[in-house]
């Protein structure tokens, strides 16, 4: 039985943190399903349909990450009930600093509240992206300073895009 994850996000954009992520989980996981949040509480800057497209083309394109491993949706329901559809008992999510884990360990409760059988793991990106914020991304762009660390070039092209 292959094992699989959901890793959950706003991906408005997706960064080389959360590229990070994804890299180490396609290490522990035979798939990864890549799962943009399209809740109605938040003031996105992509809708769902661009933020797909930018994570396919950052992993596919600019990347090269294996098609076959990785699964790229919108979702608007629990967390818990897409790891029911995806036969999955596995929460990926990535931590930068100390400052996000109050916030990810009461996810993580609930979650496992809703589903007993539901266990979240924590990754973190590589030292060098743990600093990396899209909202902070966004707001460099906005600004015109240069994202080339942050993202990847397909990212940048439709970030200054929608700031032109």
């Amino acid at each position: 039985m292959k094992k699989i994850a959901i890793y959950p996000g706003t991906f408005d954009p997706i960064t080389f943190g959360h590229i990070d992520v994804i890299k180490k989980a396609l290490k522990l996981f035979d798939r990864v399903v890549v799962a943009a949040s399209d809740g109605t509480n938040k003031n996105y800057l992509f809708d769902s349909i661009e933020r797909i497209e930018l994570i396919r083309k950052a992993l596919f394109v600019d990347l090269n990450f294996d098609k076959k491993k990785i699964e790229i949706i919108s979702f608007t329901s629990l967390t818990t009930d897409l790891c029911k559809k995806y036969k999955s008992n596995i929460i990926l999510r990535g931590l930068r600093a100390v400052s996000d884990f109050e916030y990810e360990f009461q996810l993580a409760g609930m979650n496992r509240k809703l589903n007993n059988d539901i266990e979240t793991i924590f990754l973190m990106s590589d030292v060098e992206n743990q600093i990396i914020s899209s909202r902070f991304v966004k707001e460099i762009v906005r600004l015109k300073g240069d994202i080339r660390k942050f993202t990847t070039k397909s990212t940048i092209k439709s970030l200054k895009e929608k700031y032109e």
